[in-house]
């Protein structure tokens, strides 16, 4: 049963890519219509590299399955998460098709992906953080690049924390940056620290576009580390590098886990590496944002819906629970509002 809308709705505005925004916007939806989902456009692995490298196109693959989050029809959902098994469109997701399709046919990424709106019957709004047709690129600290979001996700970083740009300089999405500015609440979503939030954060004015909003700006930080690139990263090392790439302090809230997934599932996770995300009480204590834990751990066992579910994969047996996260991100902001309110009114 779908979350009743609380009797204001809020204006939310949700920065990220990948799983980590689809989970999240999953459940957001049932708290408000008012919704924005902000893409970073740098993806060039799998079936959208392929289509960008032969058609020329933006990258579609985020952006569908944030389309696919907010869309209220489950038999369109499925349709264009519909991966093609064979044939020439093997390994192709229908919508990233569809999506390609409208691109060229309207000349206008934007418009394509307002139209695939209007036909999932989304809640809210999918909005590509850049039209610009960009790349990613990683500097490590021998001053050597490498280019592509793929590649850069092989990376092992040893420790340091590299610099990133987008080549060509991207153009912000007049959108996109309105929908920070105008928002209630500003979520940036958990997800791959630096293939999905790092292209959207380093977008020219997103940063400056967070720090002179009036939004209440949570991070949702992740529940495990990446093997070679987020080694030994505890919350406040998350949080400080959500902040160090997008150029200043901005964070009001930072929302992490607290509960403790089990020993069977730990060890499966250290096999490759990936450890779940401590926390320093001292150094979370001192932060210029509050820090708050909860049990946002999905204590069900989680199965696919089918061969084209998004989150088909063994990495999400430890995931958020994103209604529980959806609640907690509400909670916070009521709270601090009502705050406000008896400040002002004493």
């Amino acid at each position: 049963m779908k979350e009743p809308f609380a009797p204001t709705e809020y204006k939310i505005t949700v920065i990220g890519g990948g799983t980590g925004s689809f989970t999240l916007l999953s459940s957001l939806k049932d708290r408000t219509s008012q919704i924005a989902a902000l893409v970073n456009m740098a993806d060039d692995g799998g079936s959208t590299g392929m289509l960008r490298d032969e058609l020329g196109v933006l990258p579609p693959g985020d952006v569908r399955q944030c389309l696919v989050a907010l869309s209220d029809s489950p038999r369109l959902r499925d349709l264009f998460n519909y991966r093609f098994g064979e044939g020439s469109l093997k390994g192709h997701a229908f919508g990233n098709l569809f999506l390609t399709a409208l691109e060229k046919m309207t000349g206008d990424f934007a418009e394509g992906v307002e139209l695939a709106s209007e036909v999932l019957g989304v809640r809210g709004a999918v909005e590509p953080i850049t039209l610009s047709n960009v790349t990613l690129v990683m500097k490590n600290g021998k001053d050597k690049e490498v280019r592509g979001e793929y590649k850069i996700a092989s990376q092992n970083f040893h420790g340091g924390r590299p610099e990133f740009r987008l080549d060509p300089a991207a153009e912000p999405n007049p959108s996109a940056l309105r929908a920070i500015e105008t928002a209630d609440i500003v979520v940036i979503a958990p997800g791959n620290l630096y293939g999905s939030l790092a292209p959207a954060l380093i977008v020219p004015g997103v940063g400056e576009a967070l720090q002179r909003t009036k939004a209440y700006r949570v991070y949702v930080c992740n529940l495990v580390t990446k093997p070679g690139q987020t080694d030994g990263y505890n919350v406040s090392d998350f949080a400080g590098e959500v902040e160090r790439l997008a150029g200043g302090q901005f964070l009001d809230a930072v929302l992490y886990n607290t509960e403790k997934p089990s020993d069977k599932l730990l060890e499966k996770y250290a096999k490759a590496g990936e450890k779940s995300v401590s926390y320093d009480m001292d150094r979370l204590k001192a932060a210029h944002y509050m820090a708050v834990g909860r049990n946002l751990l999905s204590g069900g066992v989680w199965k696919p819906s089918g061969p084209s579910d998004p989150l088909a994969a063994d990495r999400t047996l430890i995931r958020h629970d994103s209604k529980a996260v959806a609640n907690a991100i509400i909670d916070l902001y009521d709270r601090t509002r009502n705050k406000k309110r008896r400040l002002f009114h004493r």
